[in-house]
């Protein structure tokens, strides 16, 4: 194995991505898969059928890296709902027997429910996203596999999903802003709390991606070009473009090796 690779490879590795058949965690997936871990897909299976998505995986695994060199990464999915704890509970164990002991949690899940000016906020619509990007997307998950690991002595590794929005907010988009500067802050606090059993918890912020929950805001489904706001982002964003997914991977597998980022806890990368 040469220097890169030993630096960044993930081979004995177990990955558990949350929301894994969501466009961007399942991009992320099958980075720490070809980089050689074996990888639990996580979802409640409405909208994305879990099994599609680990069956899609498999194959571009295989296409990818080649049958030989993928036959020790195993690819397999969950049914969970990441916003219950006892889901989440039974989800470890049945990873647990399907892959081993998982000792990577990528907190992929996450997104928005439209937009209005704040003096038409629909609290119970502003409460559900909260939920979803904070408890299911961070909370809830994390202090699973937190107690997980440290009953076991695993050194873990989280990564969470904060955003752009963490830092500057969004016009619009109340709930989720608030939701993702509270991920960005707990991301911090948990570090610091969890370095004692040598968790380490970090994040990546993408910027503009476009993805399943975001298309209609973005592009004009008539025409395939942008939409207003999309003129608006792109306007902004000094590339000139929107990110591509895979450009997500190699952030998450230097947040994830610990050969590369050992010494690293805390951060969150834009």
């Amino acid at each position: 194995m040469s220097y890169v690779e030993s630096m960044f490879s993930l081979a004995g590795r177990v990955a558990v991505v949350t929301g894994g058949a969501g466009t961007l965690p399942n991009v992320i997936a099958a980075g720490l898969a070809k980089a050689g871990a074996s990888v639990c897909l996580w979802g409640r299976g409405t909208g994305h059928p879990i099994q599609a998505a680990v069956a899609a995986l498999r194959i571009d695994l295989e296409n990818t890296v080649g049958r030989e060199a993928s036959g020790g990464i195993r690819v397999e999915g969950v049914t969970v709902d990441t916003g219950e704890r006892a889901s989440v509970e039974r989800a470890v164990a049945e990873t647990e027997k399907l892959l081993g002991v998982p000792d990577i949690l990528v907190n992929g899940v996450g997104g928005n429910l439209g937009k209005s000016a704040f003096v038409d906020v629909d609290e119970e619509k502003f409460e559900q996203i909260l939920r979803l990007n904070l408890l299911a997307g961070l909370v809830t998950p994390t202090r699973v596999f937190a107690r997980y690991w440290i009953d076991k002595g695993v050194r873990g590794d989280v990564i969470n999903m904060t955003s752009m929005a963490s830092y500057k907010g969004l016009s619009g988009v109340w709930a989720y802003n608030a939701a993702k500067a509270a991920v960005l802050n707990l991301n911090e606090g948990l570090a610091r709390e969890l370095a004692p059993h040598g968790i380490r918890v970090n994040a990546i912020a993408p910027g503009f991606f476009v993805g399943y929950q975001n298309r209609a805001l973005l592009i004009d489904e008539a025409t395939g070009g942008l939409t207003a706001r999309g003129k608006t982002i792109i306007g902004k964003t000094p590339f000139g473009r929107f990110g591509e997914k895979e450009e997500l991977c190699g952030a998450v597998i230097f947040l994830a090796s610990r050969a590369a980022s050992g010494f690293v806890t805390g951060v969150s990368v834009p």
